[in-house]
């Protein structure tokens, strides 16, 4: 029987959806409580601790009317390839309180297109290439005339959306909660029942210009994941050193300089012995997901910023809550880079990248609403989990700002975790102060013995350092 993974089933498509809906229990019965309906966000702390304040979540609520569910599909026509912008036309547009179910698909398809494009109708039409035509051409904010194609692979992550929300404004405050995290199946008959993803130790990786032999190599791992969701954790597949593409329009690529290259794997050399008998522990989350900045017309998608983006943090999944400073009217949400797993670092140039598809709802807070609140300086992408507050500090928190005109080139030059870790200090100083009333010296000493900092990413561009700080250290603190 067709499980949505039979591409030669008549109702392949009916089943497709029919199987993904199977997959979310959790978010049914979230659909189905009382934290829904009144809009509020304390279900989702432990002891109640949330961002959104009982006031707060009261004023959010009263804008509130009942509720949609949209989905969103990925295919050529509902995404954009490598880049942000103010100016893209939403693909729906929803009011606050809503969800969408977004699909979602890793640019790294095409590593092993047999296992992670054939067959799957979204996919295909994403991942087209030939001599004669090309399913999404435009991939990256880099000229329509540039060498390697349009857009110049100046950015790689393919985003679904965007997502307008109705009323937002400049100013406002997004709240996105991730409801659920559920793999894209095979749609390949041979492989029914699996999820694969690809790791590419890659050129822009931190390791390339420090191997013990000193040849630089991109090796390509694709790893497989259980499709149901119920195996938690992934196993390498196989390995192969990059072997150099030919593209359909015939331009040489001898490293991985443009997205969604078709690899011909009659040319490869593929080690199937690789990483035997470990087990990688699985967590699902989106490497990409943000609303668009107001500086350009065009953002690459590789350098995270104020606005969110490829953040990179394996924290950013199922449970988590994203709160986002709106820069444009609609606020105009996106999201992408899934990967299955990804440790901090994301030390060789990519994580274990995985289609996948998210539930989301979304909430708006309006500015006039926003003084007093833990909310009413937030200037930069914040996450928050059951346990955690996660703040994201950048070597250079707006750097489509701080660099001037020539941003989007500088910021791969000028890049440091010095600077990242002080923007995370400022950062979270800041929260503490403004959110949870102490004083500096009180917020500097809680620092130093109560919160973690960690090495988000060093291979985005704009590097990052997360800080994070235990909830559960203000339970007995009324403020």
């Amino acid at each position: 029987m067709c499980l949505g993974d039979d591409p030669t089933c008549a109702a392949f498509a009916e089943h497709r959806l029919r199987y993904r809906r199977d997959m979310e229990p959790e978010r049914r019965a979230f659909l189905k409580s009382s934290f829904v309906a009144t809009g509020g966000a304390a279900a989702l702390a432990a002891g109640g601790l949330s961002l959104v304040s009982p006031a707060l979540a009261q004023s959010s609520a009263g804008r509130l009317k009942q509720t949609a569910h949209y989905h969103l599909p990925a295919h050529a026509e509902t995404l954009h390839w490598g880049y942000f912008s103010k100016n893209l036309k939403p693909q729906v547009e929803i009011a606050s309180g809503d969800f969408v179910t977004i699909e979602t698909l890793t640019h790294h398809a095409n590593d092993d297109a047999e296992r992670m494009v054939t067959g799957d109708p979204g996919a295909e039409s994403v991942f087209l290439w030939t001599k004669e035509r090309k399913g999404v051409a435009r991939r990256g904010a880099g000229p329509e005339d540039s060498k390697l194609g349009p857009g110049g692979g100046l950015g790689v992550h393919i985003c679904t959306g965007p997502v307008a929300i109705r009323g937002a404004e400049p100013g406002d405050v997004l709240e996105v909660r991730i409801l659920d995290v559920a793999p894209r199946p095979s749609a390949n008959p041979k492989f029914r029942g699996r999820t694969f993803g690809s790791n590419a130790a890659a050129w822009w990786g931190y390791h390339y210009n420090d191997m013990l032999d000193g040849k630089k190599r991109e090796v390509v791992t694709i790893y497989e994941v259980d499709a149901s969701g119920e195996r938690d954790w992934a196993k390498a597949v196989y390995s192969f050193p990059w072997p150099g593409v030919t593209d359909p329009d015939g331009r040489e690529h001898p490293t991985i300089d443009y997205p969604g290259l078709p690899v011909d794997h009659t040319k490869t050399k593929r080690r199937f012995d690789v990483l035997k008998g470990i087990r990688v522990p699985i967590r699902p989350h989106f490497g990409t997901m943000g609303v668009a900045p107001a500086e350009a017309d065009m953002v690459n998608s590789i350098p995270p910023s104020y606005t969110g983006g490829n953040i990179d943090n394996w924290r950013i999944g199922k449970g988590a809550t994203l709160y986002y400073p709106v820069a444009v009217p609609g606020a105009l949400f996106s999201v992408g880079d899934p990967h299955a797993s990804q440790g901090d670092s994301e030390l060789c140039g990519t994580a274990i990248e995985c289609s996948l598809t998210g539930t989301f709802q979304f909430v708006l807070h309006k500015k006039r609403d926003l003084a007093g609140t833990s909310l009413e300086a937030l200037d930069f992408p914040m996450i928050e989990t059951s346990e955690d507050w996660v703040l994201s500090g950048f070597s250079y928190p707006n750097y489509l700002k701080d660099l001037g005109p020539d941003a989007q080139n500088a910021i791969f030059q000028k890049s440091s975790i010095d600077l990242a870790m002080r923007d995370a200090f400022r950062k979270m100083r800041q929260f503490l102060m403004q959110a949870k009333g102490l004083t500096e010296d009180e917020a500097i000493s809680l620092m130093s013995v109560a919160v973690d900092f960690g090495i988000t990413q060093v291979v985005d561009g704009n590097w990052g350092v997360h800080a994070i700080v235990k909830k559960s250290i203000f339970s007995e603190r009324a403020v």
